[in-house]
């Protein structure tokens, strides 16, 4: 079983779960932000959460405030930003750590490096991991790569080749 599985979640309105919720599942793991330059991704991530999510993909959005202090919102306040501006259906967690003594333990995995060097940090907000039906990080995408990129859709479709609904 893929370590990611037995990660503790937090999510959005307070429930308590793991990432093994999505087993099985193709996921898009996000850090978002409500005031940076790439927040109308949320748009075309909700287009994305839409078309593929009955083939099993999930969207994972993970609120973070550590670039720029642009997510200094409340768990309820960026819930209700999401909602009212783009339509969120998608899963949030709570506000979380991506970096630092802080970090989140499902960003410590996802960075992690098979040689065991030093992780490679997330840069900003919006960057986008892929996990796939197995809980194996596939892919990864910096911030600037837009949800309908050629590049992001072909990596999600693939990952959702033989994936279980």
């Amino acid at each position: 079983m893929s370590p990611l599985y037995s990660i503790p979640l937090t999510f959005n309105d307070g429930s308590e779960g793991d990432f093994g919720r999505f087993e099985g599942k193709a996921v898009l793991v996000v850090n978002v932000a409500s005031a940076c330059g790439y927040t109308r991704q949320y748009a075309g991530l909700e287009d994305l959460y839409r078309k593929y999510h009955d083939q099993g993909l999930e969207i994972l959005g993970v609120p973070c405030n550590q670039f720029g202090g642009q997510e200094q919102g409340s768990d309820a306040e960026i819930a209700e930003f999401c909602q009212r501006n783009f339509g969120v259906s998608f899963p949030l967690t709570s506000k979380t750590n991506v970096l630092g003594k802080e970090q989140h333990p499902l960003y410590a995995e996802m960075t992690r490096t098979e040689d065991g060097s030093a992780p490679q940090r997330v840069k900003w907000n919006f960057e986008k991991f892929l996990v796939s039906r197995e809980g194996e990080v596939l892919a990864r995408f910096p911030s600037a790569v837009e949800p309908d990129s050629e590049e992001l859709i072909g990596a999600i479709e693939t990952a959702l080749e033989g994936a279980s609904n």
